[in-house]
């Protein structure tokens, strides 16, 4: 397990099941550990999921990625101080939705 730090400073578990689903699921993932990490730490905005308002997307966009230029979308559960990435992938827009946080 990786525990990794948000910009708020709370802490995010990335479990190795997680980063195995992330390679398997989305190839182009492969590596990218340290772009979860920065995006996390410094992202462009962060959106509400509609669906579960326990989880939060931090969005930070990348000229260079394995796809071209993309926003790099992470999705971590926030529950009782248990903080997880259920999974991050590369996507053209940012999702609609409720926007908790954007950088200035």
């Amino acid at each position: 397990m990786i525990l990794l730090t948000d910009y708020k400073k709370r802490k995010i578990r990335f479990t190795f099941e997680r980063i195995k689903h992330l390679e398997d699921s989305h190839p182009e993932m492969k590596n990218q550990i340290s772009k979860i990490n920065e995006t996390l730490e410094s992202p462009d905005c962060i959106i509400k999921s509609k669906s579960d308002l326990s989880i939060e997307m931090f969005y930070k966009y990348y000229e260079s990625t394995p796809v071209k230029e993309k926003y790099l979308c992470i999705v971590v559960k926030f529950k009782n101080g248990d903080n997880f990435i259920i999974t991050s992938y590369f996507i053209d827009t940012i999702k609609k939705g409720v926007q908790l946080w954007k950088k200035k």
